[in-house]
């Protein structure tokens, strides 16, 4: 068996790259190791930089997001009992979009499916072999080869592409506090984000349509989810989330709580002779910044251009590139996250003055137009092309 490219992974990375190779005349076959239904029911990341959106629509699978994607010009900054407003438009130009990571890859895998494309579901990943490509993969019972020009490691941050780029360089950052996120349904109690730092912790409300919330606390990544029922997340949420203005929390049934601990992580080169590294295989953010999503989009857009350009005239130089573009982005995402991050989490082993430093930080980012337009130009990202 063979094709052009190999994909490991069908997640947002892995879908997207297949379909851009697509539109340029490029073979591929995505292997996933989880069936379809799985797939397309992960939660995950929900906000989308413009330029993330240019690409999803510019190649041919906007539609339903233009319908059901809820656009927005700001977000709120929310301590001491107070909102701040960071007017993203208007100090950028640009916006951002709420819409589901897993109704992207619903829209991917439709798009896919429609043209043709091979995604192999229930097939898992044994190795990758970047010098002779070719990705050894077992699906039904049965170990298969897929040989290849080129692979696209797009497997995840405990896929198999990782390790066999020999010599890689690690770069990793442990946060001292998780995430409980829920699903809840009842209708947002907002209509743009809400950032909010409290004495009690970070709390943050999101929205997935105009009937869902997303929402999320900052707890201790080593808290038994029991220990949170769902009286007291909501309870925990109103505390975080008062102003002294009454503003109020709708609350109503959770359908999904979980808890996800907070890290860092970089792995340097992003490719290894005929593997290239994207997503979650290379990197991990903290959410706060949102650049998750966000940053496997950039990745698979960089390296679709890069393989149309050696397709179609032999150059590599795009590919030779490709880490090192990528890799700009991704320190200056990772920068963002963690300032984002230690901006508006309460830090368990903060002394006095760090925590005084930390409100006169808040505050000075809440007055001053030139911290809050560093805020807003990293939050909407840097325009992707194809």
């Amino acid at each position: 068996m063979r094709t052009k490219v190999a994909i490991t992974g069908a997640g947002p990375a892995g879908l997207l790259l297949s379909h851009l190779l697509h539109l340029r005349g490029i073979d591929s076959v995505v292997l996933e190791s989880r069936d379809r239904a799985y797939v397309e029911r992960r939660q995950r990341a929900g906000m989308l930089e413009q330029g993330t959106v240019d690409v999803l629509r510019d190649s041919g699978v906007g539609e339903r997001l233009d319908r059901e994607g809820l656009t927005h010009h700001g977000i709120e900054l929310r301590f001491g009992g107070t909102g701040h407003r960071v007017p993203l438009t208007e100090l950028t130009g640009r916006t951002v979009t709420v819409y589901a990571q897993t109704e992207i890859v619903k829209d991917l895998i439709a798009a896919r499916l429609a043209a043709g494309g091979e995604i192999r579901f229930g097939a898992e990943v044994l190795a990758v072999d970047a010098s002779a490509p070719s990705v050894t993969y077992r699906q039904d019972g049965e170990t298969h080869t897929l040989e290849c020009d080129v692979i696209a490691g797009c497997d995840g941050f405990h896929g198999v592409s990782r390790r066999a780029v020999p010599g890689v360089t690690t770069y990793e950052r442990e946060y001292p506090f998780g995430w409980l996120g829920v699903l809840a349904d009842v209708a947002p109690s907002t209509d743009e984000l809400i950032y909010a730092y409290s004495e009690r912790g970070f709390a943050l409300h999101s929205l997935r349509s105009p009937r869902i919330s997303r929402l999320y606390l900052q707890v201790d990544p080593a808290d038994d989810l029991a220990a949170w029922p769902d009286d007291r997340i909501w309870s925990e949420l109103r505390a975080r989330f008062a102003t002294r203005d009454g503003w109020e929390l709708r609350d109503g049934p959770i359908l999904e709580k979980a808890i996800t601990p907070m890290r860092g992580f970089v792995a340097e080169p992003m490719r290894h002779d005929r593997l290239f590294l994207a997503g979650d295989a290379a990197h991990i953010v903290p959410p706060t910044g949102a650049k998750g999503l966000n940053l496997a989009v950039s990745d698979v857009t960089v390296l679709a251009e890069a393989l149309g350009a050696w397709y179609d005239s032999g150059s590599a130089e795009l590919l030779d590139a490709y880490s090192g573009t990528c890799l700009k982005r991704v320190w200056r995402a990772e920068h963002f996250s963690y300032w984002m991050t230690t901006l508006l989490h309460r830090d368990p082993g903060q002394d006095a003055f760090g925590h005084r430093l930390q409100l006169s930080h808040l505050a000075y980012v809440a007055a001053s137009k030139a911290a809050v337009t560093t805020l807003a130009e990293n939050y909407v990202g840097a325009a992707l092309t194809l």
